[in-house]
């Protein structure tokens, strides 16, 4: 598959995301059964993973979104810009803080410091894709779909310079 100018080939089958989202969700189910967590959708990758993962919960949750930019093209830029707030009051709150992929992980240490700074009760950290860069990560990403290589990927809400999004399949840079 092409997308741009660059050359893809297929990863992850629908399948198999679907398979992951389901495993996913019964953990979050049995781990918070007596709780109603908020959920925090880190934009804009994590959106259709979100609104598959937020449907297998058989709980009250409610779920907010905010959007950060590291990414230009291909590259993380490592500069982290938070470009649209959180909107709900996290004081005292359960908060699962939901991403399309951790990869150089500089965006979830900057949400897991802003969560403990507004006072939130717990926060635990529910990705699709990690690349097992950082060992420290490593232990602070609870939730994990598929630990993947270190290789650009695109599909199922991921882009490559917002290409791709709409994807049914995670495709794998050539």
């Amino acid at each position: 598959m092409v997308v741009r100018d660059k050359k893809f080939k297929k990863y992850l089958d629908e399948e198999a995301i679907q398979k992951a989202v389901r495993r996913l969700g019964r953990k979050i189910n049995s781990d918070y059964r007596d709780l109603d967590p908020l959920i925090i959708s880190v934009l804009n990758g994590s959106f259709v993973f979100a609104a598959d993962l937020i449907r297998e919960l058989k709980k009250n949750v409610r779920i907010s979104f905010v959007k950060v930019a590291s990414y230009h093209e291909m590259e993380s830029t490592g500069n982290i810009k938070q470009l649209i707030g959180l909107s709900e009051n996290i004081f005292k709150q359960d908060v699962l803080i939901l991403e399309d992929i951790v990869d150089s992980g500089q965006t979830i240490v900057k949400m897991l410091k802003m969560m403990e700074e507004l006072g939130a009760r717990s926060v635990e950290v529910v990705t699709l894709l990690r690349k097992p860069k950082n060992e420290m990560l490593l232990e602070r990403v609870k939730y994990v779909g598929f630990d993947i290589p270190d290789k650009f990927v695109i599909g199922y809400g991921l882009d490559y310079s917002g290409y791709g999004r709409n994807l049914k399949h995670i495709y794998q840079l050539n």
